[in-house]
C-alpha cells in the first residue's frame, strides 16, 4: 500500500490510497476526511480570474515560406484562359497517374479483413516493420526490424528524426533551395536553420565548401534531399561520397530525405547514401506516398543506420518515445503494406517514370528555346527548377511578381522558387497530362516573348524608370 498526501489548495485532510497485491493492477481509492478546512470555488489566493489565451509561442515560430508567399499573391487568372497549376506536388490531381490496381486491393482485403481497425504499437506493428526493413535491406546497409520507425507519412518522419537529433539552441544544415517543410519544422521547434547552396550549374549538386564552412559545435544534423524537391535532381555516386566525407570529418549525423528515392529516369541510378557509408549514422525517410502514387495514405518510416554503434540505444529509444506522441500512422495502410511492396508489379514503376520523363523532356525543350529562361534539366522524382534572367524582364522585380503576371495573364501556376529560398527561378511540377504541358509551354513562351527585353531595351526602361 503506497500513501499520498494531497497539500493543494489547503486539502491536507484529504487522503489518496493506492492498494495493489500480486499481479492485479493498482485499485485508487480516495477518502475524504473533512478536518473542518473548507474551500471556497473561485477563490485562489493572489489569483483575479480572467480570460488570457494566447497562442503557444510554438505555434507563433511555425511558418510555412510556402504558404506565406502563395497567400500574400492577390492575382486573378485570365478568365479567357482555363487555369494550368504547375504548382503543387501531388501527382493524384489530375487523375492521370493512378497508383496500380494491386495497391487498392491490398488496402480493400485488409478493410475487409476487420483485424486492423484498434491501436498498433506506436513504431508500427511488427510484421509491418519486418516488411519494410526487408524490402530495403542490402548487404551494404542491412537492416532489421527494429532499424525501422513507422510514421504518419514521411513529413511525420522527417519531424521525429529533426527531433531526436536537435535541441533548441542548435543549428541543422538545411539545402538551398530546399523542401521548405525543413525549415519550418525547425524553427517551431527552436532550431537554427543554416542553408548550403546547391548549384545549378552542376545540375543542382552542393557546393561542399560552403556546405562545411557552416558546421559548428552547435550543428546537429545535416539534411541531404536525394532526389530533389525542388530541383528534380539526383546526386552521383561520387558526389554522394563527397558529401559522406565531409558528415565523417566533421562528425555531423545525416537525414536523408529519400521520398523520391527509385524515382529517377531510366539512364539515371538512385544510390540510397546509406549503402555508400560505413561509419556516418543516418536517419533515412521515406514513404508510399511519391512512388506508389498515395501522398493522401500518410504512411512513412524512418529507417536507421548505425552500423558503428554511433546512435546507440539513445536515438532509437528516443524515437520511440517520440513515437508515442501520436500512437502511429494508419493501421489499415500499415496491414496492407506488405502486400503493397510486394503486389505492385515493376511495370507500374516504369510505366509512372516513363511519363514523368517525357513530360520532363517536352518541358525541358520547350522552356530551353524561350529567351529569358534558363531550366535545368531534371534526373527524377516530379520538378524542374526554371532560371529567370531577371535583367530581360526588367518590368518585374523578382520572381514573385514574374510569377504574379504568368497567372493573371496566361493563367498559368508556377510556384516562385523564392518559396524553396532561391529567388529569381520558379519551379514547374511535370505530373500533369502532357497536353496540359505543352499547352502550359506554349503560353509561357508567349509571356516571355510579351515582356522580354534585349540587353538595349532593358536599360531603356530603367532609364525611364
Amino acid at each position: 500500500e503506497i500513501h499520498f498526501a494531497l497539500t493543494a489548495l489547503r486539502m491536507d485532510s484529504y487522503l489518496i490510497q493506492v492498494n495493489g497485491h500480486g499481479d492485479h493492477a493498482p485499485m485508487l481509492d480516495v477518502h475524504l476526511k473533512n478536518t473542518g478546512s473548507t474551500i471556497s470555488p473561485g477563490k485562489v489566493k493572489g489569483r483575479k480570474p480572467r480570460w488570457a489565451i494566447r497562442a503557444s509561442e510554438m505555434s507563433k515560430k511555425t511558418f510555412n515560406p510556402v504558404r506565406a508567399i502563395v497567400d500574400s499573391m492577390k492575382v486573378e487568372p485570365n478568365p479567357k484562359k482555363a487555369m494550368i497549376s504547375l504548382s503543387l506536388g501531388d501527382p493524384t490531381v489530375f487523375g492521370n497517374l493512378p497508383t496500380n490496381d494491386e495497391v487498392t486491393r491490398a488496402v480493400k482485403e485488409v478493410l475487409d479483413s476487420g483485424q486492423y481497425n484498434g491501436y498498433a504499437p506506436s513504431v508500427g506493428y511488427q510484421s509491418c516493420r519486418e516488411a519494410v526493413a526487408a524490402y530495403y535491406n542490402c548487404p551494404e546497409a542491412p537492416l532489421k526490424a527494429q532499424d525501422v520507425i513507422l510514421t504518419s507519412g514521411c513529413s511525420q518522419a522527417i519531424e521525429l528524426a529533426l527531433a531526436v537529433l536537435a535541441n533548441p539552441g542548435q543549428n541543422i544544415l538545411v539545402p538551398r533551395p530546399g523542401f521548405s517543410l525543413y525549415k519550418t519544422l525547425a524553427l517551431s521547434m527552436g532550431i537554427e536553420v543554416k542553408l548550403y547552396n546547391l548549384l545549378p550549374e552542376k545540375a543542382w549538386e552542393i557546393d561542399l565548401e560552403h556546405l562545411e564552412s557552416l558546421v559548428d559545435e552547435k550543428t546537429a544534423c545535416l539534411i541531404v534531399n536525394n532526389p530533389s524537391n525542388p530541383c528534380g535532381s539526383l546526386f552521383s555516386k561520387s558526389h554522394l561520397q563527397e558529401i559522406l566525407a565531409v558528415a565523417s570529418r566533421q562528425c555531423v549525423p545525416i537525414l536523408a530525405d529519400e521520398i523520391y528515392g527509385d524515382m529517377v529516369f531510366a539512364d539515371c541510378k538512385y544510390e540510397p547514401i546509406a549503402t555508400l557509408s560505413t561509419n556516418v549514422p543516418i536517419l533515412s525517410c521515406g514513404g508510399l506516398a511519391k512512388r506508389w502514387l498515395v501522398p493522401g495514405w500518410r504512411m512513412g518510416w524512418i529507417l536507421i543506420h548505425d552500423r558503428r554503434d554511433i546512435f546507440g540505444n539513445e536515438i532509437r529509444d528516443g524515437l520511440v518515445r517520440l513515437s508515442q506522441r501520436i500512437l502511429g500512422p494508419c493501421t489499415i495502410v500499415q496491414g496492407a503494406l506488405e502486400q503493397i511492396l510486394h503486389r505492385t508489379p515493376p511495370e507500374f514503376y516504369h510505366n509512372t517514370l516513363s511519363i514523368l520523363k517525357s513530360n520532363a523532356d517536352l518541358c525541358y525543350a520547350a522552356l530551353s528555346a524561350i529567351p529569358g529562361l534558363q531550366p535545368v534539366r531534371p534526373a527524377g522524382a516530379m520538378y524542374l527548377m526554371v532560371g529567370i534572367e531577371m535583367e530581360h524582364f526588367p518590368e518585374f522585380e523578382n520572381d514573385v511578381e514574374f510569377t504574379e503576371r504568368l497567372i493573371s495573364e496566361q493563367s498559368v501556376f508556377c510556384l516562385p522558387a523564392t518559396c524553396f529560398e532561391y529567388p529569381n527561378f520558379f519551379r514547374v511540377v511535370i505530373t500533369v497530362p502532357e497536353e496540359m504541358i505543352l499547352e502550359a509551354c506554349s503560353r509561357i513562351q508567349e509571356f516571355c516573348e510579351m515582356h522580354y527585353q534585349g540587353a538595349e531595351g532593358a536599360q531603356d526602361l530603367e532609364c525611364d524608370k
